[in-house]
């Protein structure tokens, strides 16, 4: 079964990719401890002050992709996003 961290490094040169934590107790340490633990090659951040508020997110796992023009390309929340979708996701943003 292919998961993200499988499909991500196919594109790690064209497309960056962040995972950002909503947990404001978290610190970047404890994220990247963690991102090299589960053996992750993108990058972790923290949401600054008003970030979540700013991009709408009101729960956990809130997926959002930008255009290098910074417009929303793709939005899904909890449970979704699967393999495929971050694919497709990944090959648009490589072509723009």
């Amino acid at each position: 079964m292919r998961r993200l961290k499988d499909v991500y490094p196919e594109y790690q040169d064209s497309v960056a990719f962040y995972a950002v934590s909503i947990d404001p107790t978290e610190s970047i340490e404890e994220l990247d401890s963690y991102r090299a633990q589960q053996e992750y090659t993108w990058s972790m951040a923290t949401a600054g002050r008003g970030l979540l508020a700013e991009l709408n997110v009101r729960v956990q796992s809130t997926k959002i992709a930008f255009g290098s023009d910074g417009i929303i390309t793709y939005r899904a929340g909890y449970g979704s996003g699967s393999v495929d979708e971050w694919t497709q996701v990944f090959e648009d943003l490589s072509e723009r």
